[in-house]
C-alpha cells in the first residue's frame, strides 16, 4: 500500500477508525510528520486535536536507528535491543539525550507556548504518525499518556514495520493499515514524503487550539 501523502494516509487511516468504537476521542499527533495524517483523523471523528512532543535518541553514529526517545516532560524510554545491536549503553547516550532534550523543549515552547499539554487523565487517546520504524518514539508517547491517566490509548499508524506493530501490541491499541514484510524506512511508503516545518506544525494547530 503506498500513500500519495501524508493527508491521504489521514482520510484512509480515519475511514478505519470510524468503526473502532471510540468514546469522544482526543486526537494526538506526534509532530513534525504525524500532525498531517492526524488532521484528517480529528476532522473526520469531529474530534478535538493536540499533539505529544517527542524526540528519538538515535545510535551513535547513525541519529535515523532509533534506541530510545523521550516524550514531553518524561523519562527517556530506550530499546534494549536495538541499544545492543548498536553497541551502546544506556550511558553512552547521555549527551545524545542531553542534547535531544534541549530541541524537544524548544519544539514544546515553539509549538505551544504558554499553553499546558493536553489534558488526558480519563480519556480516550488516538496517538498518530506517520509510520513506525523501530517504534521507540511511539513507545515514549504511550509512556507519558499511560503515566498522565488515559484511559485508553489507541496507536494508529498508516504503515509500520510488523515488528515494531507487534511490539507496540502489547502497550496499546494498534490500528495499523499496512505492515509490509519488506519495510525498511516509513518514506518508502509515501510518494510524497516531503520535510514538514514547524511553522506546518503551528499552521495546523492553529486550526484546532483556540486559545
Amino acid at each position: 500500500m503506498i500513500f500519495a501523502d501524508r493527508t491521504a494516509a489521514g482520510i484512509a487511516l480515519a475511514e478505519r477508525l470510524v468503526s473502532a468504537d471510540l468514546d469522544h476521542p482526543l486526537i494526538l499527533g506526534l509532530p513534525r510528520g504525524g500532525l498531517p495524517v492526524a488532521e484528517p483523523v480529528a476532522k473526520r471523528l469531529k474530534a478535538g486535536l493536540d499533539i505529544v512532543v517527542a524526540r528519538k535518541i538515535g545510535a551513535p553514529g547513525h541519529p535515523e536507528f532509533g534506541v530510545g526517545a523521550i516524550a514531553e516532560d518524561g523519562p527517556p524510554v530506550f530499546d534494549r535491543d536495538n541499544l545492543r545491536y548498536a553497541g551502546a549503553t544506556e550511558a553512552d547516550m547521555a549527551a545524545t539525550l542531553a542534547a535531544e532534550r534541549v530541541e524537544l523543549k524548544r519544539r514544546i515552547r515553539d509549538y505551544r507556548g504558554d499553553r499546558p499539554a493536553p489534558a488526558v487523565r480519563g480519556r480516550t487517546v488516538v496517538l498518530i504518525d506517520d509510520g513506525l520504524a523501530t517504534g521507540v518514539t511511539a513507545r515514549a508517547a504511550i509512556s507519558w499518556l499511560r503515566a498522565h491517566g488515559a484511559d485508553r490509548v489507541v496507536l494508529a499508524v498508516p504503515v509500520g514495520s510488523p515488528s515494531a506493530r507487534d511490539a507496540l501490541s502489547a502497550e496499546a491499541e494498534v490500528v495499523c493499515l499496512s505492515a509490509p514484510d519488506r519495510f525498511a524506512a516509513v518514506g518508502q511508503w509515501y510518494d510524497d514524503f516531503s520535510q514538514l516545518t514547524d511553522e506546518d506544525v503551528k499552521a495546523v494547530l492553529s486550526e484546532f487550539i483556540t486559545c
